[in-house]
């Protein structure tokens, strides 16, 4: 089934008989799922763009390439810096918006402007009885009650099917310049910390194979200015590199694709991310760290369960090799938000019918 319109796509869903497979351009989603497909991408289509006012709202379907086109052609860009995984997932097709805001898709930059969810103005979504809701609106004001954006972003499509999006969207800045320096691990990761507890506005602090690197965004003076007083403050020798193409490859987690084994990602306190590591002593494994260690993408040649050996963190199983099938992807939740997600699922999806089995 392939909806073009939202109306359409209610129709579908209050006729569904059985589950339904959720997607968009089929470039993020983890887990195995269950149900006939249902193909978002005909929901596609920018619908507003006021560069003044730094708003956009487009169809769920619409590809994300489309969306950083014609932002570019203003100067702008989507802050929180969405990662394209296909390289690492080994997987093909085109990203679209609502797969980026129904997976809360953010990259490097999260450390400084806060994550997908946090830039989404509004949704309009169907819930599981095909009803079209709509929540928030196209300017930032304070909620009260339950924010159904928020709740939406990152519920990888279980509680609704996303039709529509509405975000704010950011000037690109005139400058931008990384510090690159030669590191062993611990002293690294606590360059990175140190990077962003200080008063210079970092945009990206990320460790990867034995360099630290430490963005500044901004005007060209307080970017040269920063840069400085960086390198002075954490002492050591410390290279400066103009621009942002190297970020690529910390967003997509490019030292990975292509590699063998099980991927992790590691949502930890920054200052814990030295005992993860530490803790798979014996067990084959490479670590990308990014916002100051408090995320961690782990290749693992192994077929273990990293959440034994993540202390106060979780951890969701990318990828996975043959014969990790008992392995969910999401972590275990505790019996208090077991009981919680599954009020929020009768409420939205009293059928569960809506991406069965991705999220357990």
């Amino acid at each position: 089934m392939r909806p073009e319109t939202e109306a359409e796509l209610s129709e579908m869903v209050r006729g569904a008989e059985g589950s339904l497979l959720l997607r968009g351009g089929g470039t993020r989603r983890l887990g195995s799922g269950v149900g006939g497909l249902l193909d978002l991408s005909g929901l596609s289509g920018i619908s507003l763009y006021e560069p003044g006012a730094l708003t956009l709202v487009a169809g769920a379907g619409t590809p994300l390439t489309e969306v950083e086109a014609l932002l570019a052609g203003a100067r702008q860009r989507l802050a929180f810096e969405v990662p394209d995984l296909r390289g690492l997932l080994g997987r093909e097709g085109v990203s679209t918006l609502g797969g980026v805001a129904a997976a809360n898709a953010s990259g490097p930059r999260r450390v400084q402007v806060g994550a997908c969810r946090d830039h989404l103005l509004g949704l309009r979504f169907v819930n599981g009885m095909g009803v079209a809701i709509k929540s928030g609106g196209r300017v930032m004001k304070n909620v009260t009650g339950l924010d159904l954006v928020k709740l939406l972003a990152g519920s990888h499509g279980v509680l609704g099917v996303i039709s529509e999006v509405a975000l704010k969207v950011q000037a690109v800045p005139e400058a931008a310049a990384t510090l690159v320096g030669s590191r062993g691990l611990a002293d690294g990761l606590a360059a990175l910390r140190a990077a962003l507890g200080s008063p210079y506005d970092v945009s990206g602090a990320a460790y990867v194979d034995g360099a630290a690197l430490i963005r500044v965004e901004g005007m060209a003076g307080s970017v040269a200015y920063r840069a400085q007083a960086l390198q002075a403050r954490l002492g050591g020798a410390w290279d400066v590199v103009e621009g942002a193409d190297l970020w690529r490859g910390v967003r997509d987690v490019s030292a990975f694709a292509g590699a063998d084994g099980a991927v992790w990602r590691v949502s930890v306190k920054p200052s814990d991310a030295l005992a993860v590591v530490t803790g798979l002593a014996g067990v084959a494994h490479r670590a990308v760290f990014d916002w100051g260690g408090g995320l961690i993408w782990l290749l693992v040649a192994a077929e273990v369960d990293v959440r034994a050996r993540v202390p106060g963190g979780h951890a969701t199983l990318v990828r996975a090799l043959p014969g990790m099938e008992a392995v969910p992807v999401f972590p275990p939740e505790t019996a208090a938000v077991a009981a919680l997600t599954r009020g929020l699922r009768a409420q939205f999806d009293p059928r569960g019918i809506l991406n069965a089995g991705m999220m357990g």
